[in-house]
């Protein structure tokens, strides 16, 4: 580790915001004081009582713990980062996002497996319209799977490159996406909470740089509505004790292990109840529709980009379960952790795998059963599902879900409801999320 001046301690939040604070290095080791009422806040700085965050208990601390020997070099001169642990008097706070995956991460291994995650981002570059706001970044020679000048002119995914290399994020690679002004990051796999801490450092970072040049790299689902959506697409596999992969079955009529196949059953048995953790803004049911590549039907496929749970074509240590739901207005951790806990979920009851998709998955698919059509519907799946609700942990979808149903009510009071506001991103969506998110 090189010495630093300071040191960035960073944690994620319900909201997908980084939060924590800079430290001196001497003072490092001993950690950090946060307020745990952090965990009554919206976008908006309004706070809510919501379950465990002693708003109206006096505003107590909550520590923030680090491992000095994980701080690694940052994208800040002399500045170095690292990801804290939340906890109060010792015990791990229940409803933080990074304790969250760590408890289905450890449900996992108990079961003999270790989980491993590869992560896609897609956002879209914005730069200033004159006028305070933001317009999407000028880029007219933009194709997809573009790279060099005419698709980013200013450089700005270059330069994140540039500093993911320095820093030593292992970015596999970085190209244009489908419509012009988006573009597509994809990380190594890991183990689950390494990749989901790599990922989450990943994002702040990528922001942090395009800011820096003038610019806003925004996550949100789909922040304009004549080009398509951004998703956050969690790549699972399972490792053995024996460090195999057990999602393969060399006799299998496709390669894929009944491990497998419960875990793609067990995520769209449970599809519903994640959407409201894995596409939780008003704003995310605009990307999840039929059509989009988005995630949108109960369905699954063989390199089929139209379903929801993709398996790719190898059939090697590679094999993985690509979730194309969620997207990137979700807690990295707590996606990762939903799709774990419903792969989870599947495999525990040994539930039985619908067949692949056959349509298109644009004008034809073989089921007509999908994820919720707005925010509200979501949480009401997920009020629904008690086993995947207990399963990830009852402590944080009661404070979770009381965030989001005081987002919602705030969204409804500004639009007057969300079908009615379902084709337009609605200035309520531009000012509440987009410089957040």
């Amino acid at each position: 580790m090189t010495d630093h001046r300071r040191i960035r301690v960073l944690w994620p939040d319900h909201l997908a915001l980084a939060r924590g604070k800079y430290l001196p290095p001497h003072l490092a080791e001993r950690g950090t004081r946060h307020a745990m009422a952090v965990f009554a806040l919206g976008y908006d700085r309004d706070m809510t009582p919501a379950p465990g965050a002693k708003m109206l208990e006096g505003f107590p601390d909550m520590e923030c713990t680090i491992d000095m020997s994980t701080v690694r070099d940052g994208w800040e001169e002399g500045v170095g980062v690292v990801v804290g642990d939340l906890e109060r008097g010792g015990i791990p706070i229940p409803f933080a996002p990074r304790n969250v995956l760590k408890e289905a991460v450890a449900a996992w291994e108990a079961l003999g497996y270790t989980p491993q995650v590869g992560i896609e981002f897609e956002a879209f570059v914005m730069q200033p319209d004159g006028e305070g706001g933001w317009a999407p970044y000028d880029c007219p020679g933009s194709f997809v799977y573009g790279t060099g000048p005419l698709n980013d002119p200013a450089g700005i995914v270059e330069a994140i490159h540039d500093v993911s290399d320095a820093v030593g994020f292992r970015l596999e690679s970085a190209n244009a996406e489908f419509d012009a002004a988006q573009f597509e990051f994809t990380l190594r796999y890991d183990d689950a909470l390494a990749a989901a801490d790599e990922a989450f450092l990943f994002k702040t970072m990528a922001r942090d740089v395009a800011f820096e040049m003038g610019h806003l790299l925004t996550f949100l689902p789909r922040p304009l509505m004549d080009r398509g959506g951004s998703g956050l697409h969690v790549n699972l596999s399972l490792l053995d004790a024996d460090g195999n992969n057990a999602l393969l079955d060399p006799d299998g009529t496709d390669g894929l292990s009944d491990l497998a196949r419960q875990c793609i059953a067990g995520q769209i048995q449970h599809l519903s109840a994640m959407s409201a953790i894995c596409a939780p803004t008003v704003n995310s049911s605009k990307r999840l529709r039929p059509g989009q590549l988005a995630g949108y039907w109960k369905n699954w496929g063989h390199d089929h980009r139209c379903t929801t749970v993709r398996v790719n074509p190898e059939r090697d240590a590679s094999t993985r379960l690509e979730n194309r739901m969620p997207d990137g207005s979700a807690t990295i951790h707590l996606a990762v952790a939903s799709v774990l806990t419903a792969a989870r979920l599947g495999a525990e009851a040994g539930l039985q795998c619908p067949n692949p998709e056959t349509g298109d998955g644009l004008d034809e698919v073989c089921t007509e059963e999908h994820v919720p059509d707005s925010l509200g519907e979501a949480l009401e799946a997920l009020a629904a599902d008690d086993v995947f609700a207990d399963a990830i942990g009852r402590a944080f979808v009661d404070q979770f879900t009381a965030i989001k149903e005081v987002e919602l009510a705030r969204y409804m009071e500004a639009v007057g409801d969300e079908a009615s506001a379902r084709d337009l991103v609605t200035d309520w969506e531009t000012s509440w999320y987009l410089p957040y998110l």
